[in-house]
C-alpha cells in the first residue's frame, strides 16, 4: 500500500508484553481526541470573553492563538525528544501539561492567566505526531494508513465535541471556569488510558535537546503573529509592526542558520524543505490555514444576532456544535476509508481530492450562508474534506524517512500545520476588525464572506500542492 511501505521494518528495541494494536488505537485516538477537545473548546465563548473582560475581538482571539503558537513550539521540541528517549514518555508528558494549563484556565480570573493558561494547554498538540509515529512503530504495515487516519479524524471530531460541550455547560452557567474543569478531567482519564495501554517501543537516537533552536523558533514566531495581529490596530507600516515583521525575519535566518550547523537540530531543515518534504509541508501549512479557520470564523458568525446586523443565525453556543454535527460524521466515516482510496491512487492524490471537497465547503459559505442548511451542508462536505486530507498527510509525511526519525517528521508536519492555524487565527481576526459596520465592532458580512473566500483559496492551493507532489514523486505518491 501507498504510503505504507516503510512501517514497522524494525525490531522494537524494548521488550515487552504483546501488543494489542486495537487497543493502542482505542487509547491514542482517546487523547488525540482530548487534545483536540482543547483546541476549540474556547471558541464558542469568544464573544462571551470579550464581555466578560471587556476585551477587544483581536485580544481575546489570543485564548486561541496562545494555544496554537505553544503548540507550534512544542510539537517539534516533544517530537524529537520522542525520537531520542520514548515516544509513550512525551505523550504522557504532553497529557500532563494538558491537565496542569486546564487547571491554570479553571481558576482564571483574568484574561492575561487564561491565555498563560492556554499556551500551557497548547503544548499537547505534540500528541497527535507522537501517536502517528507510535502507530508506525507498532502496528503492521497494511493498517498504518487506516490507523493514522482515524487519528488524525480526532482533530476534527474533537474539536466538534469541544464545541457542543462547551454550549451544554453554557446554557447552565455564564463563567467559563466549568468548561476547563471538565477539560482537566478528560486529560487526566486521558493521561491514565495512556500509561496503562500504550506500548513503549520503538527505536531511540539519543543525543541531547537543541534548546537554543527551540527559543529562535519561539521568538520569530511570535513576532509574526503579534505583527499580523496588531497590523488593523497599530497600522500596517507604523513603526510597532514593520519592527515586528523585521524581527521575526532576522530571528528565522538566525534559527536557520543555527539549525542547519548544530550537530542535533531541533528541526531537521532537510525534513522541513527537502525534496519530498516540502511538498507535504506545504500543503499541511495551507489546510492548518483553512481548518482552524473556520473554527473561529464559524463561532462567531452562527451566534451574530440577525434581528440586529441583518446577517448571522442568532445561533446560541450549543448552536455552534450542532451545526458542526455532520462534520464529525462524515470526517469519521471517511478517514476510515481514506486508506483503500489511498491504497488505489496513492496518498498525495487523496490528499488533493480531500482538499477540493475542504475548499468546496467554505466556497459554500461564501456564495450562501443566510439559512441553518448553508452550515449544516458546509460541515458535511467540511468533514468529507478533512477527514480524506489529513488522514492522507500523515502518512504522506512519514512514508519517505527512516523508523527513527518518524516522531520528528510527523511532529514537524504538526508544525507547518499549527502554523498556519495560528496565522489563520491572526489574519481572520485582522479582516473581520478591519471592516466592521458602522459605529460597532461588529465585522460586516463581506468581512465574513471574504475570509471564507480566503480560506476555500488555501484550500485549493493545497490540493495544487498535492497534485504537483503526486506528478512528481510518482514512485513514491
Amino acid at each position: 500500500m501507498a504510503g505504507a511501505t516503510t512501517a514497522v521494518s524494525e525490531k522494537p528495541e524494548t521488550a515487552g508484553p504483546p501488543v494489542r494494536p486495537g487497543l493502542v488505537l482505542l487509547a491514542l485516538a482517546t487523547a488525540g481526541m482530548v487534545v483536540s477537545v482543547q483546541q476549540t473548546v474556547v471558541i464558542p465563548l469568544l464573544p462571551r470573553l470579550m464581555a466578560r473582560f471587556d476585551a477587544s475581538v483581536t485580544a481575546v482571539t489570543w485564548v486561541f492563538t496562545a494555544s496554537l503558537l505553544a503548540g507550534a513550539v512544542a510539537t517539534p521540541l516533544l517530537s524529537r525528544f520522542g525520537d531520542m528517549y520514548g515516544k509513550k514518555k512525551m505523550v504522557l508528558v504532553a497529557m500532563a501539561l494538558l491537565v496542569t494549563g486546564s487547571v491554570v484556565c479553571a481558576v482564571s480570573g483574568s484574561l492575561p492567566v487564561l491565555v498563560a493558561g492556554r499556551a500551557l494547554q497548547g503544548t499537547s498538540a505534540a500528541l497527535i505526531p507522537l501517536a502517528i509515529g507510535m502507530i508506525r512503530d507498532t502496528f503492521p504495515r497494511e493498517r498504518v494508513m487506516t490507523a493514522i487516519g482515524i487519528v488524525s479524524a480526532t482533530m476534527g471530531v474533537g474539536g466538534t465535541l469541544g464545541m457542543l460541550a462547551t454550549g451544554v455547560i453554557a446554557d447552565h452557567t455564564p463563567s467559563h471556569h466549568p468548561v476547563f474543569w471538565g477539560t482537566a478531567a478528560l486529560a487526566a482519564a486521558g493521561l491514565v488510558l495512556i500509561a496503562v495501554s500504550a506500548p513503549d517501543v520503538g527505536t531511540r537516537t539519543g543525543g541531547r535537546p537543541d534548546v537554543l533552536g527551540a527559543v529562535l523558533l519561539a521568538g520569530w514566531l511570535v513576532c509574526l503573529l503579534l505583527g499580523i495581529s496588531q497590523g488593523n490596530r497599530w497600522g500596517w507600516t507604523s513603526g510597532g509592526v514593520l519592527g515586528l515583521f523585521a524581527a521575526a525575519a532576522v530571528l528565522c535566518a538566525v534559527w536557520v542558520v543555527v539549525e542547519s550547523r548544530v550537530a542535533e537540530p531541533l528541526v531537521r531543515l532537510r525534513l522541513l524543505a527537502g525534496p519530498q518534504s516540502l511538498s507535504a509541508n506545504l500543503a499541511s501549512i495551507l489546510l492548518g490555514f483553512s481548518m482552524f479557520a473556520a473554527f473561529t470564523l464559524i463561532s462567531s458568525f452562527v451566534q451574530t444576532p440577525k434581528d440586529k446586523v441583518g446577517y448571522g443565525l442568532s445561533g446560541s453556543v450549543l448552536d455552534v456544535g450542532l451545526y458542526m454535527l455532520p462534520s464529525t460524521v462524515t470526517m469519521l466515516v471517511f478517514s476510515s476509508m481514506a486508506g483503500r482510496i489511498a491504497a488505489r491512487i496513492g496518498p498525495a492524490f487523496t490528499l488533493a481530492i480531500g482538499s477540493v471537497f475542504a475548499g468546496l465547503s467554505y466556497v459554500w459559505l461564501a456564495v450562501s450562508n443566510s439559512h441553518g442548511y448553508d452550515m449544516l451542508g458546509f460541515s458535511a462536505v467540511q468533514g468529507i474534506g478533512f477527514g480524506i486530507a489529513y488522514a492522507a498527510l500523515g502518512t504522506l509525511a512519514v512514508q519517505h524517512v527512516p523508523m527513527d526519525q518518524s516522531g520528528i517528521a510527523s511532529g514537524i508536519n504538526s508544525l507547518v500545520r499549527t502554523t498556519g492555524g495560528s496565522i489563520a487565527g491572526a489574519v481572520t481576526a485582522a479582516v473581520l476588525s478591519g471592516h466592521t459596520i458602522a459605529r460597532t465592532q461588529v465585522p460586516t458580512l463581506r468581512a465574513y464572506e471574504a475570509c471564507f473566500w480566503i480560506v476555500a483559496a488555501g484550500a485549493a492551493l493545497a490540493a495544487a500542492v498535492a497534485v504537483a507532489h503526486g506528478l512528481r514523486h510518482a514512485r513514491h505518491a
